[in-house]
């Protein structure tokens, strides 16, 4: 009965867990620079964080393996003549990062094949600091963020203050492409394949570039809010997800088609929270996961992303603010223990704490359905190839199975998803605002198709066998009506009552409408009482019978009908009033908590189905008390 409320998934209970304290990479000085950036990166094997060191910028490589306090003094990445912004690792050279600095310059890095974050010392005992093997010169004004290609090798992508967009082949140190952009990119995505790049500037504009056309495939507005927005590519597909403010500061998330971003959002915006940190998102493709990382605060959100709509799992909780971020690659998960997705982020900027994000299963088997293979070290394209204009469906993949078993990798290419050609029909924005006003009639409806049921009721169960109270009509009529509410709605909220969401949106549902089905009870047992009891006892055994009659069955049925009745007649009235104003107040933004209200009529219908089994119940044994009677009766009149 369940399954008819209860969207399916197989991520409800995925839990985050915060690795121990002696696994956590302690005395590590967070720079103190105000930069909109993730501050961390990762690539599985090294961690690289933005450091507060004096004398120009500076940023620190962690080994993943030497865990606990760090030394006073560390080998440091120098060569910047000014704050480190941002770094990134080269997904196919697992020693190479680039970073970008407030002196205008990119400079590229490789970590020593002996390097140690604790040992690396010099002859003298001091730490060696690192020298670029590169610098890339072009921008005018500071490198805010990097960005390697996700298919192609060895190119770069950098956006800079100066308003524009560079990709760099790295291996030649040129810069071959330069996107323009009418003010700062605070945020930029490649897609799936590496053909395109999603940027949002500060004018609040989200765009979709066509690279090596240096074309805008598509463009459209984003958040109204002031502060900087963030843009993730939703893997394989053609859609897009935002992160940004409203103009009252409510944390929002967009989700965009991504060659149609003229036409808005699709659904509205998804309001979070007010809380006044940036959202910093990031995808799982092989989960269709979506995560949230708030700034100045400790808590990760996430969300299943299907029909182009999110849907609310859970949240990991802390109370230490974070203001850095990174996520290791999926082939680098724990495949053993069902590890979906694993993330480093800074405690109060100073320490380093990894959490896992894992789906609870206990067979020791591996797990097909949620391991997906995932995206590889290896390139799918030479940077002469891509610039060629050569394209590819995405990646090179691995197989995760062989990374289960330990044995030779199996590596295969990309397939494309969906074409972008489809999307128009997707994108139907105006048939999720209208949700609200499809909601509303059913539920003013209710109070007049409760009556007519009562006076059929009495009639239907006379055995008291839950079969019988199942074939009810009007229970098949309750059904039905949620169903329909499930299909109006096409959504779910499976977290817990402590979801983050607007609450208010979720009153509108009239929690307590299905309590008529408890009710019915009462007819039920009376009729069966008086006409089967009273013809036989007033003849000659009237004093003895009534007594056993009316107290063991009246009381026991009528304590569990009456005060849910009451309930519902008390509740109801205010219940109604406050439904329209509710909802026409929020019409003009989306809740998850409005969109998921099938859910909570689901546990509802799922606390009537005990309801009934236990009337069912009473019924028996008020029938079996009721032959008992009438043998006794049938005795004593024989006597």
């Amino acid at each position: 009965m369940s399954g008819k409320f209860v969207r399916a998934s197989k991520y409800r209970h995925v839990f985050g867990q915060a690795a121990k304290k002696e696994l956590q990479y302690e005395n590590i000085k967070v720079t103190n620079n105000a930069w909109d950036s993730n501050i961390l990166k990762t690539n599985g094997k090294y961690i690289s964080v933005n450091w507060n060191a004096s004398g120009g910028g500076a940023f620190a490589v962690i080994p993943v393996s030497e865990v606990g306090k760090s030394p006073d003094q560390v080998p440091l990445f120098r060569g910047h003549t000014a704050q480190v912004l941002d770094t990134d690792f080269d997904p196919f050279h697992q020693n190479i990062i680039a970073s970008g600095s407030d002196d205008a310059k990119i400079c590229i890095w490789e970590i020593p094949e002996d390097y140690s974050f604790h040992n690396y010392l010099d002859e003298e005992g001091e730490p060696k600091d690192i020298k670029p093997v590169k610098i890339l010169s072009g921008h005018s004004r500071k490198v805010g963020h990097v960005l390697f290609h996700p298919v192609a090798e060895n190119i770069l992508a950098s956006s800079s203050l100066d308003y524009t967009v560079s990709l760099w082949n790295i291996e030649t140190g040129e810069n071959v492409i330069t996107l323009k952009h009418p003010d700062m990119v605070t945020s930029m995505s490649f897609s799936y394949n590496g053909q395109y790049l999603a940027t949002i500037s500060r004018d609040k504009k989200l765009r979709v570039w066509d690279i090596i056309k240096q074309e805008i495939v598509s463009e459209g507005p984003a958040h109204a809010g002031a502060k900087n927005q963030r843009v993730t590519w939703l893997g394989n597909s053609d859609r897009l997800a935002t992160t940004g403010f409203s103009k009252l500061s409510d944390r929002q998330i967009g989700i965009w088609d991504a060659f149609n971003l003229e036409k808005g959002d699709l659904g509205g915006f998804y309001n979070v929270d007010q809380s006044s940190g940036i959202l910093m998102p990031f995808f799982d493709d092989s989960n269709k996961i979506l995560y949230l990382a708030g700034k100045g605060d400790g808590n990760i959100r996430y969300y299943e992303f299907q029909n182009d709509e999110l849907f609310e799992l859970s949240e990991f909780q802390s109370t230490e603010p974070q203001r850095g971020f990174a996520v290791i690659p999926k082939r680098l998960v724990n495949v053993k223990e069902n590890e979906v997705f694993g993330c480093y982020k800074t405690v109060v900027d100073q320490r380093i704490e990894y959490v896992s994000f894992r789906v609870p299963r206990r067979s020791e088997e591996f797990q097909d359905d949620i391991y997906p293979d995932a995206p590889s070290d290896q390139p799918a394209l030479t940077a002469e190839e891509w610039l060629s204009g050569k394209q590819v469906d995405g990646p090179i993949l691995v197989s995760m199975r062989s990374v289960y078993d330990g044995s030779v990798p199996t590596f295969h290419p990309a397939e494309k998803s969906a074409s972008p050609e489809a999307t128009p029909a997707a994108t139907e924005p105006p048939k999720k605002a209208e949700t609200p006003k499809k909601v509303e009639t059913p539920k003013k409806a209710e109070p007049q198709k409760v009556e007519p049921k009562k006076e059929a009721t009495p009639q239907t169960p006379k055995t008291g066998t839950l079969d019988d109270l199942k074939e009810d009509s009007s229970i098949n009529k309750l059904l039905k009506k949620s169903s329909d509410l499930d299909t109006v709605n096409d959504a779910e909220d499976p977290s817990k009552a402590e979801s983050t969401w607007d609450d208010e949106d979720d009153k509108p549902v009239v929690v307590k409408e299905p309590t008529p089905l408890v009710t019915k009870s009462e007819p039920k047992v009376e009729p069966k009482v008086e006409p089967k009891v009273e013809p036989k006892v007033e003849p000659k055994v009237e004093p003895k019978v009534e007594p056993k009659v009316e107290p063991k069955v009246e009381p026991k049925v009528e304590p569990k009908s009456t005060p849910a009745a009451a309930k519902a007649t008390e509740t109801k009235t205010a219940q109604d009033k406050t439904e329209a104003a509710k909802e026409t107040s929020n019409a003009g933004t989306k809740s998850l908590g409005l969109k998921q209200s099938v859910e909570k009529l689901s546990s509802l219908v799922l606390h009537l189905e005990n309801v009934i089994e236990n009337l069912s119940k009473a019924n028996l044994e008020k029938d079996l008390r009721l032959q008992e009677v009438e043998k006794k009766l049938d005795q004593l009149l024989k006597k």
